[in-house]
């Protein structure tokens, strides 16, 4: 589409820029769509686009701006774009409307009990994290995160799966991990975790993860099946060793005092379909971790089963010792057996 003219060089087509307007339009609907939003929360996590939790959590947006007429909306944005977790949730204690995906480890540096719910082999299924929900002394956790802290917990029925050792070597017991550099999150639980389990841990931010393996930094990480496609990983690893040693569960959480000026309805809303898409996908994770792990095998990785993992939660004592989380950890679980 475009405007001929005729000149001594022949025929210059000056093309009219409809596409530019076209976007420009666009851009003024998303616009106006947000400024119609009464209420707005800008959403992050560290994990791609091609996750399950980045699908996951749009369809909570979604569901919430259906729920409410589009007048709270959430904008949710993948693979740390507006920073990385430790920023985030510093925001969000500070009355930002702003909302994180992270975890209890993370959370521990603030209640330390609750850390206990990334300690090395806690729980082993999505049933005993919903169960968690009802317990008292978890009540109380998420009540002084948010009076004392300023964190709202939405949800932590959101579950990435096992984490596994992943390296470029075979590892079957704890001294074979001797020496090797471990990536990790930066939080006192995961690192102690780690090393009680027999590797050097390294924190640091996952977004580094894969340059810092390339380059020699590091000799692997311990992570979930679904961050192999997701951040490449086949390329610098070989070894998917599976120790299961956390079952990873996350927690959705925002500013407390944003979510106090919500009605009431709303925050009731938000709850729910957190918890609603969060245990929808949760099961889609478990479900398709077969697949993942055929396409791991696909693209050269290799699935090492021969585990000594007795071997592997003895070890993990240690950290909990460590943590001073050996009591509480007893306390839930003679709580989840009743």
């Amino acid at each position: 589409m475009g405007v001929y003219y005729k000149s001594k060089g022949g025929f210059i087509v000056k093309r009219i820029l409809v596409l530019g307007v076209v976007m420009v339009l666009t851009l003024g609907l998303l616009v106006s769509s947000a400024a119609a939003a009464t209420y707005t929360l800008r959403f992050n996590h560290v994990l791609g686009p091609n996750h399950p939790y980045h699908k996951g959590l749009q369809t909570w947006a979604d569901r919430v701006a259906e729920r409410t007429n589009g007048d709270l909306q959430i904008l949710v944005f993948h693979s740390s774009q507006l920073g990385v977790e430790e920023d985030i949730l510093e925001q969000a204690r500070q009355g930002v409307p702003v909302g994180q995906n992270t975890d209890s480890a993370r959370l521990g540096n603030y209640v330390p009990g609750i850390a206990v719910m990334n300690a090395p082999y806690f729980v082993t299924s999505i049933e005993e994290v919903v169960a968690l929900n009802d317990l008292e002394l978890v009540q109380e956790w998420k009540q002084e995160l948010a009076d004392k802290y300023g964190f709202q917990i939405l949800s932590f029925n959101w579950v990435q799966g096992f984490r596994h050792f992943m390296t470029n070597k075979p590892i079957s017991k704890p001294e074979d991990l001797k020496g090797l550099r471990i990536r990790t999150a930066p939080a006192p639980i995961w690192q102690e975790s780690v090393r009680a389990l027999g590797a050097t841990p390294v924190a640091m931010n996952f977004g580094e993860m894969y340059s810092a393996i390339q380059q020699g930094a590091l000799d692997g990480a311990e992570l979930v099946y679904d961050n192999i496609a997701d951040q490449s990983l086949h390329e610098v690893l070989k070894y998917v060793n599976e120790t299961g040693h956390f079952l990873l569960i996350n927690f959705q959480i925002v500013s407390a005092s944003w979510f106090n000026q919500l009605p009431e309805e709303y925050q009731k809303i938000l709850v729910e379909e957190c918890d609603r898409a969060g245990l929808e996908t949760s099961y889609f994770i478990q479900e398709n971790t077969e697949k993942v792990k055929a396409e791991a095998q696909a693209k050269g990785m290799i699935i090492h089963t021969d585990i000594d993992l007795e071997a592997f939660k003895a070890a993990g004592q240690a950290a909990y010792d460590k943590m001073n989380l050996t009591e509480v950890n007893e306390q839930i679980k003679e709580a989840l057996a009743q």
